[in-house]
């Protein structure tokens, strides 16, 4: 059904219905001159607007934190959390406002307001988004929708003169994000750590009841309350360990580091959320730091796995004072390590276009060193996988280009080409290590159907990421106010599969320049 005026939207709001201890009723500081930069029209369709959204009356105003929509409730949730691994204490939404939660065709969905001025928990802050880190939000946020990675969503962006101090002066925008929910680990942590028990269980429990969990098919119930309030809560945190394990492992399968996995940027939906000092690395290392804060290497990119299994036990911390028993929490949770490593192989052989066959037999690949004369047996799948990776870290093989490029040589062999490797060579410096793996490569591949692996791969590398310096030239001409760049780019990413005739350098290996980009938390 499409929805033709902002008076026929559907107000849910049942955050917003906890209470008082969930959030703080505030008005938003409305963003100056604002106008439109940015919307996306994938994200209206899914919210089941008309195509003319953007003229309804009111809504240029309601999102640039003016005028708030008939039956929106605005509103600043309070959160605690662990950052960089060390304990923070209370801190909330800084510089978001919640404008209410809508019914769309597709289910319940908040609508949230990123850079919309101070709140009580902005801890001195002024409450705004810089232009630059709204644009790396809204390009990042449609990328991973393209690419099929659970993601918090943007509508809109809108941009100003208003100018705030960073490391320099910037212009502000702000990003209207969308999403079944946005609460957080933190969100839990919070009421476990001042011991409000009360208002712990009934966050869990709303938390358990939204339609996006799908828990009660998760866990093979028609309803939740025939289960008992532990096996509810236990069954949560074994779905969130499950959910993790998915997502963590299809980050790593694109090469994403998200560059700040703090519990208050943990969603409780298993979504990538909050996009900061993240990037698609371009040359694969997997000791890569991508948050110039992160001086520590807390968030490298090999760490993610780890990271995310650190912050489910903190998750779980908080619902000890539900469940009062550590065995069975730590059961579910451990759920985590058993699930990654399939989790991480059914993404390896979709990547590498192998099938069960060749993931059950074992490949010998002779050793480069002719001095060591020995023959390393490896499973075709996951061990092909991190032959390669490791092949790529030594000589700093771009990742994307890698895939990618493998991808159409595996294509020119099913199209009867003998010889199709010559452009994956061409991508090492030093080919000698390469030799024998892609003999074990072909040779698993000769065990299922070529066409077939060819189009799986071709349907899971993409071919366009959201790199680094593609986001930095969009973000110079928005700084103009043009937009031109932000709209070729969604085109690109929200169907990063296609080939995208004549745009082959947004593909390319990334300009000298890119290695001198720094992002951090402020970005």
């Amino acid at each position: 059904m499409r929805i033709l005026s902002p008076q026929q939207l559907n107000w849910i709001n049942g955050f917003a219905a906890l209470g008082d201890a969930f959030h703080t009723r505030i008005e938003g500081s409305v963003l100056p001159q604002s106008k439109w930069l940015a919307s996306s029209e994938i994200t209206a369709r899914h919210l089941g607007w008309s195509e003319d959204w953007r003229d309804w009356p009111g809504m240029l105003e309601a999102m640039s934190a003016g005028q708030p929509l008939k039956g929106s409730i605005p509103l600043a949730s309070v959160y605690s959390g662990h950052q960089f691994g060390t304990w923070a204490g209370q801190l909330g939404d800084g510089r978001a406002m919640y404008l209410g939660e809508i019914e769309t065709p597709h289910g319940s969905e908040e609508l949230q307001l990123k850079g919309s001025g101070p709140t009580p928990y902005s801890r001195r802050g002024d409450g705004r988004a810089v232009l630059r880190s709204s644009v790396r939000e809204f390009l990042c946020s449609e990328a991973m929708v393209g690419l099929g990675i659970p993601t918090t969503r943007v509508l809109a962006l809108v941009s100003s003169p208003l100018s705030v101090w960073r490391e320099t002066q910037e212009s502000t925008a702000i990003v209207t994000r969308i999403a079944p929910s946005f609460i957080r680990f933190g969100h839990f942590e919070h009421f476990a750590s001042i011991g409000d028990i009360g208002n712990l269980r009934t966050l869990a429990d709303y938390t358990l009841r939204l339609k996006a969990l799908n828990l009660g098919a998760f866990l093979g119930v028609d309803r939740l309350e025939d289960l008992s309030p532990n096996e509810q809560y236990l069954g949560f945190l074994k779905w969130m360990a499950h959910r993790y394990s998915q997502l963590i492992s299809q980050w790593q399968g694109v090469g994403f580091c998200h560059g700040v996995m703090n519990t208050d940027n943990m969603s409780a939906l298993a979504l990538t959320i909050d996009y900061g000092p993240f990037q698609f690395m371009d040359a694969f290392d997997p000791n890569h730091i991508c948050n110039h804060t992160d001086t520590q290497g807390r968030y490298a990119f090999k760490r993610q796995p780890q990271v995310a299994y650190w912050n489910l036990f903190c998750l779980g911390q908080a619902f000890m004072s539900l469940i009062n028993d550590s065995e069975p929490i730590v059961q579910a949770l451990e759920h985590f390590k058993v699930q990654f490593p399939l989790e991480t192989e059914k993404v390896y052989l979709a990547k590498l276009g192998l099938g069960e066959k060749s993931k059950a037999s074992h490949i010998k690949i002779q050793s480069a060193d002719k001095a060591e004369n020995t023959t390393q047996m490896l499973d075709s799948g996951v061990s092909l996988a991190e032959e390669i990776l490791q092949i790529m870290a030594t000589q700093g093989v771009d990742h994307t280009i890698l895939w990618r490029t493998l991808s159409h040589a595996v294509k020119s062999l099913s199209q009867g080409n003998p010889s199709p490797w010559g452009p994956v060579r061409d991508l090492f410096i030093d080919g000698s290590r390469l030799e024998p793996w892609l003999s074990a490569y072909e040779h698993a591949l000769h065990m299922g159907d070529l066409a077939q692996s060819a189009q799986t791969m071709l349907n899971t590398n993409p071919k366009f990421v959201l790199r680094n310096h593609l986001g930095e030239i969009a973000i110079g001409q928005a700084k103009q106010g043009d937009p031109s760049e932000i709209e070729r780019l969604i085109n690109l990413l929200s169907s990063p599969f296609d080939e995208h005739p004549g745009f082959e350098s947004y593909a390319d290996h990334p300009p000298a320049w890119a290695k001198s980009i720094e992002i951090s938390c402020s970005s």
